[in-house]
């Protein structure tokens, strides 16, 4: 028997793909009612202290919140926000998942190739790996022209 979502954890980080992740938690939690929580995550470089002062970095998370919090209201599904800093995001948003008992990550990622091949950003390469729940890539589309250009 599957387990009820009661949790749903989605990273953002104003990327093009914030608001496909944001309508599919949303499609799934309105079905399980379950609490979406939208996280920003600041990467802090190792040469800084953990809780360094980044007031740049924390108001263009804020803004990216608000904005994707904002959208989250428009199609009628509430959710909490939060921000967070760590060295890699990725570690962060699996323990994060851990702390908050979460059953579901959807995670928007762009469409990435490194020497011509498709591949999963790190971020979402490692959430991949080491998250203990269920996780939801969703991942933009191909750019125009690129399906036919591969022959497919």
């Amino acid at each position: 028997m599957e387990p009820k979502l009661k949790h749903i954890l989605v990273p953002v980080e104003g990327a093009s793909t914030d608001h496909e992740s944001v309508m599919l938690a949303c499609g799934l939690a309105k079905k399980e009612k379950a609490e979406i929580l939208l996280l920003y995550v600041i990467e802090v470089r190792r040469n800084l202290p953990i809780d360094a002062e980044m007031s740049e970095e924390i108001e263009r998370g804020e803004v990216v919140l608000e904005r994707v919090q904002r959208f989250a209201d428009k199609i009628g599904c509430r959710v909490s926000t939060d921000l967070l800093q760590a060295r890699e995001a990725g570690a962060a948003i699996v323990n994060e998942a851990v702390e908050r008992d979460v059953q579901l990550i959807v995670m928007g990622v762009p469409y990435h190739e490194k020497f011509g091949e498709y591949c999963v950003e790190p971020r979402a390469q490692y959430v991949l790996e080491h998250a203990g729940c269920r996780v939801i890539l969703a991942r933009e589309p191909l750019p125009l022209g690129q399906a036919v250009a591969n022959g497919r």
